[in-house]
């Protein structure tokens, strides 16, 4: 069966709503050209007006935004919503004629007088707002408007309908259109589609639910997206347990409050009785409440009372007016009361075609331990699992516990649900079972697994020194005992020893750990992608890229056929592809890693799984993309109470030249001591230098992330290697000949192993950086050449930068600016600030403009260009547009590219 989409998708983008953001785009078209145009946008709360306005406010970087939201302890204060949304104009106010400035003046407090004439209020504020667009088209967004106060309500609906020609648009949000608004255009906002709805409902979704559950939350919520985005919160995922967890947590942490209750109390007893059926049961399956219904004798005509007091519906599916319902019934019953509704749902679901369910209802029904009920709900995990991940697996395995009364079968069936927890990020869930566990009787084989178990636990959430040793234990223990999982294990510990790096505790170093591999094959052939795997990862710590390579390269071929299996395997998969520069193998392991991730519900690898991709999406440029997975990261992470190091956020922030980002993430990686994170942020801090033009301190940090492993006389693993190339760059720059040289040689040897068109390209342009003449120029073209056909565009935007200033100093200066122009291009285009800056900076020097396009401004550029000529800072600048001073200094830089000066002295000649 399959499951629901879920994750993966930015938070800030609007779900659905095609017709309403048409409507809103024609609005916005209309007052770009000059008109005015008003909309009045109505509908349920939560249904999505505020989002709309957002989605108008973030369509319009050209417009003046003025916003006002109305507030209901406000509604009585005459004026306030007025004042709030005009008084960024009032520097307009001076234009306006005498009796309409004093009316406004007295609306806001200002000037002592009687109250303001109505109709003078509401021409001074059309007047006030035509001269505000006189700058730039201008957009009115009034939200709740129902909270609004009466006085502003009726001056702002005046001033709608008698705006003419005037770049303004006004668009009000309000629960439903009142006699104020009368005449205004219109449109009915209404609850998403159910395809749609899905989609919202799977963003807020950290983990897989089951389809009918997703259909029923769909059909009762309406489509109302808060209701959707609320369902999941103050939920872990095995309370969900894809759909077959209970209804008795309330979808957004609030209690339905006394008022459903009164009503529920209020109805017959038969009623009460087929509401509590119809909450118990997560389907909505209406032929399966009421076979459940005859089996307690209810009659069908208990539904009316329920349907006339407007709680629930009972056609071709059961349907609650609101899920916070559907909770208040289930809470309001008790303990004997649940258990009786479950035991009639348990018969009336079919064995055959429902196994699963019924065994979940049966375990509901059970009041206390019921050894068959429990070995029903062990045989459903599986499959559980393979229909919502993880989460509904370990909700299987930990009720199948709770109900078996042997003390070993007990031992045995908690320690499957703590590994099922692991994974599923539920971590304190199986310390918990751990201990049920360890406090029953093991065999040698349930005590080793108890290790591993503790072991993988600790490695995920504190990623500490001690977890690769713990795991080497782990291992070695089963070994004798279970060789497969004990090759496994081994795996789990050369990945943390690899993760932790230099920081490992004693014994637990990768290279002491690669040795403890040794001789871990299975006898029999062919051998499995992650045994291929160890044997390639092991082979490769103490050895060079020629001499381990090939082991290496054999396991990932392996995994081009997806292996069944450990999800486990993959980010060290994908390690062993940045290990051997193999791009492409490294964006299908990433991809595939976060997808099975997300379907399986594995919270506690979707962090480290997203992070990966989001490594690989920054390396190939997509730099926007890749924030946003390290933003899902951060939240999954949160979620489970995990702390990932930020690699991929280090990434992205070097790559597009933030140095007052990077240096905060480079101190909390080094602060969470992992390794890893530490080798990445040197790595990182190389090329944010290196773009900055720092060679000094760009060499200082590519030498300590080499430092990391024995280079240069062995292969790197993974994301040090990446330092080399910057290390060859700073240090040439920097006179430090015989540094670049050595490097050089390393990178050769790598490149020569690797063979693939990242390695070759890198190999090129590193070598350029120290020759001279035909030789310098050939490399270069060969390095642009083969980095053209990988994925790897700030690799190749970079070649074009070198290549350029070669030519520039070469004194080709119009060969130069082919090239440099290109890169300027590229890296502007990936957000590249820093390296862009190097790149405007080098075709400035050859005499050339680095305007993108004709060099006409637009008319924000525009105005901040004048104000910039004009004498006002950035902050004074912000000050009046409303906007901040970062977004003014990015404006004022494209101004100075497309005008091809660098300084605010020459504005005023430019202009």
């Amino acid at each position: 069966m399959p499951v629901s989409p879920i994750g993966g998708g930015d938070a800030a983008t609007l779900t659905g709503r095609r017709a309403e953001r048409a409507a809103l785009d024609r609005l916005l078209t209309d007052v770009r050209a000059g008109e005015s145009r008003a909309l009045v946008l109505h509908g349920e709360p939560g249904v999505g007006k505020t989002a709309l306005l957002d989605h108008l406010a973030g369509r319009a970087p050209d417009c003046r935004i003025a916003r006002v939201a109305g507030v209901e302890p406000e509604a009585g204060l005459a004026f306030a919503g007025v004042h709030q949304l005009c008084a960024p104009m009032l520097d307009h106010l001076g234009r306006l004629p005498a009796p309409q400035r004093h009316a406004l003046r007295t609306a806001f407090g200002m000037s002592d007088g009687t109250a303001p004439d109505p109709f003078l209020t509401g021409l001074a504020v059309l007047g006030l707002l035509s001269a505000a667009a006189g700058e730039r088209p201008l957009l009115c967004l009034i939200d709740d408007h129902q909270w609004l106060d009466r006085a502003s309500s009726r001056t702002l609906a005046f001033a709608a309908r008698h705006l003419e020609a005037e770049p303004v648009g006004v668009v009000f949000a309000s629960r439903a259109p009142d006699d104020d608004l009368a005449g205004l255009p219109e449109l009915h906002v209404e609850g998403l589609g159910d395809d749609d709805a899905r989609t919202l409902l799977g963003t807020a979704l950290t983990a897989p639910l089951d389809p009918r559950i997703l259909d029923r939350i769909v059909s009762e919520t309406r489509g109302n997206p808060r209701a959707l985005l609320e369902l999941p919160r103050g939920r872990t995922p095995t309370e969900l347990a894809g759909g077959f967890g209970l209804p008795g947590t309330h979808p957004s942490g609030r209690d339905p409050g006394d008022g459903f209750r009164y009503r529920l109390t209020a109805l017959p007893a038969g009623t009460q009785r087929l509401l509590l059926l119809a909450a118990a049961d997560p389907t909505g399956d209406a032929a399966l409440l009421w076979r459940a219904a005859r089996h307690l004798g209810i009659e069908t005509e208990a539904a009316a009372p329920a349907t006339a007091a407007d709680l629930a519906g009972f056609g071709a599916r059961v349907r609650f007016r609101h899920p916070q319902i559907r909770a208040a019934v289930y809470e309001a019953a008790s303990p004997s009361q649940r258990r009786e509704a479950h035991h009639a749902l348990a018969e009336a679901t079919d064995p055959e075609t429902d196994p699963d369910r019924r065994a979940w209802h049966r375990s509901q029904a059970a009041p206390g331990p019921d050894e068959t009920v429990a070995e029903d709900l062990e045989r459903s995990a599986n499959r559980a699992r393979s229909r919502a991940g993880f989460p509904a697996e370990t909700a299987f395995l930990e009720r199948a516990a709770t109900l078996t009364l042997d003390p070993a079968r007990r031992s045995g069936r908690a320690l499957a649900a703590a590994a099922a927890g692991i994974q599923a990020g539920a971590f304190e869930t199986a310390r918990d079972l751990l201990r049920v566990a360890t406090a029953g009787p093991l065999n040698e084989a349930g005590r080793a697994q108890a290790d591993l178990l503790r072991a993988r636990l600790a490695h995920v959430t504190d990623r500490g020194g001690e977890a690769p040793l713990r795991l080497i234990r782990a291992a070695k223990r089963l070994a004798p005992i279970d060789a497969k999982a004990a090759r496994a294990a081994y795996l789990d510990a050369l990945s943390a020893a690899m993760a932790t790096g230099p920081l490992a505790t004693p014994g637990g170093e990768v290279q002491e750990v690669a040795r403890a591999t040794a001789g871990q094959q299975p006898p029999h052939r062919p051998e499995a992608a992650p045994d291929l795997l160890l044997a390639g990862l092991a082979a490769n710590v103490p050895a060079d890229h020629a001499t381990g390579g090939p082991v290496l390269r054999r396991a990932l071929v392996a995994f081009d056929t997806p292996p069944d299996g450990d999800l486990r395997s993959l980010w060290a998969a994908a390690l062993a592809a940045l290990h051997l520069w193999d791009d492409t193998r490294y964006h299908v392991l990433t991809s595939r890693y976060v997808r099975l991730a997300r379907a399986s519900g594995a919270l506690g690898e979707l962090p480290r799984a997203l992070d990966a991709r989001a490594c690989g999406l920054a390396l190939a440029g997509d730099l926007t993309t890749a924030a946003s997975l390290t933003e899902e990261a951060r939240a999954v992470a949160e979620a489970t109470g995990t702390r990932p190091a930020p690699c991929a956020a280090l990434c992205v922030a070097a790559l597009r030249g933030r140095s007052a980002e990077a240096p905060a993430l480079i101190e909390v990686a080094a602060r969470r001591g992992e390794g890893l994170a530490v080798t990445v942020a040197d790595w990182a801090n190389a090329v944010l230098l290196n773009g900055l033009g720092d060679y000094p301190g760009a060499m200082a940090a590519a030498l300590r992330s080499l430092g990391h492993q024995r280079y240069p006389d062995a292969g790197h693993l993974g994301p040090a290697s990446r330092a080399a190339p910057e290390l060859v760059e700073a240090a040439a720059r920097g006179g430090m000949d015989a540094t670049a040289d050595e490097a050089i040689r390393w990178i050769t040897a790598m490149a020569g192993a690797c063979g693939t068109g990242w390695a070759l390209g890198i190999e090129a342009r590193s070598r350029a950086l120290r020759a001279g003449g035909r030789t310098a120029e050939r490399l270069y073209r060969e390095s642009i050449a083969r980095l053209a056909r990988t994925r790897l565009r700030p690799e190749l935007a970079r070649a074009h930068l070198l290549f350029g200033e070669w030519l520039r100093r070469e004194r080709r200066r119009a060969e130069a600016r082919t090239h440099l122009h290109t890169a300027h291009r590229m890296l502007e285009a990936m957000g590249m600030d820093a390296f862009a800056e190097r790149a405007g900076r080098e075709l400035r020097a050859t005499g050339e403009s680095t305007a993108t396009g004709d060099g006409e401004l637009t008319a924000q550029e525009a105005q901040i260009a004048r104000l910039a000529r004009d004498g006002l800072s950035n902050p004074e600048i912000g000050t009046r547009l409303f906007i901040s001073a970062r977004t003014v200094q990015y404006h004022l830089r494209k101004v100075f590219l497309k005008l091809g000066i660098t300084s605010r002295a020459q504005l005023d000649r430019v202009l």
